[in-house]
């Protein structure tokens, strides 16, 4: 199994938090929170990596390397003339990319199987497959609805009362829906899942239990505190 990671954003809900630093290398009690997200990874035997780097990735790179230390192996696909977005990076790291491989938020920390996930994936023809977490609003603002093991809606902008779901922060792709993304161009996530839906070609599954994410400070904070809950 192998797993890209988003590094590149420019974490502006984090300001000073994040203006010298990528969001991905915040410390949580000594270790930077892409550190956490790679152990999640190893545990679960993924550990073919990519990092979609961008904004400061230098520092990424300096401490992580090509992953040898942390017992992974790490490749880094750059942003290097201008910002593409998450799925403009994607594309941009095409040549590095397996036939079928996971997506990752760098600001996501998650529990979830890879493995059942990655099995369930397989036994189906769709494009793509997005986790989901019956969120009620209740840790950051609920985008997804879902209708019979599929998502039908997402994005924030058109809010329904059945868009009780999130995206729980990682995804698993075919190769193939590269070739729905346009080359050198900035591309978010929003428009790219939406065209999914509309091709009915994204899946769910569904996991119950909460995620955690450093995307806001207050975030941040509630992380550290479940770290420093760990012992």
């Amino acid at each position: 199994m192998q797993m890209v990671i988003f590094c590149g954003g420019l974490a502006t809900r984090l300001g000073d938090l994040a203006k010298d630093t990528p969001k991905s290398m915040i410390r949580i009690k000594g270790k930077p929170f892409l550190e956490y997200q790679i152990e999640i990874l190893k545990k679960q035997s993924i550990k073919d990596i990519v990092l979609c780097a961008g904004y400061l990735s230098e520092k990424i790179i300096d401490y992580f390397g090509d992953g040898k230390k942390f017992g992974v192996n790490i490749r880094y696909s750059h942003d290097d003339k201008k910002p593409l977005g998450p799925i403009g990076a994607l594309k941009n790291a095409e040549p590095m990319l397996d036939d079928v491989f996971f997506i990752m938020y760098g600001d996501s920390y998650l529990f979830v199987d890879f493995k059942k996930v990655y099995s369930y994936f397989l036994e189906h023809n769709d494009l793509a497959l997005m986790v989901a977490y019956k969120n009620f609003d209740k840790y950051d603002a609920s985008n997804l609805v879902i209708k019979n093991g599929r998502i039908v809606a997402c994005g924030k902008e058109n809010k329904t009362k059945d868009m009780v779901y999130i995206d729980y922060g990682t995804s698993i792709l075919r190769k193939k829906v590269l070739e729905l993304i346009p080359k050198d161009t900035y591309y978010s996530t929003v428009p790219f899942f939406s065209d999914l839906t509309k091709r009915k070609q994204l899946l769910a599954f569904e996991v119950k239990k909460r995620f955690y994410h450093i995307g806001t400070p207050e975030a941040l904070e509630e992380f550290n505190d479940y770290i420093k809950g760990l012992g």
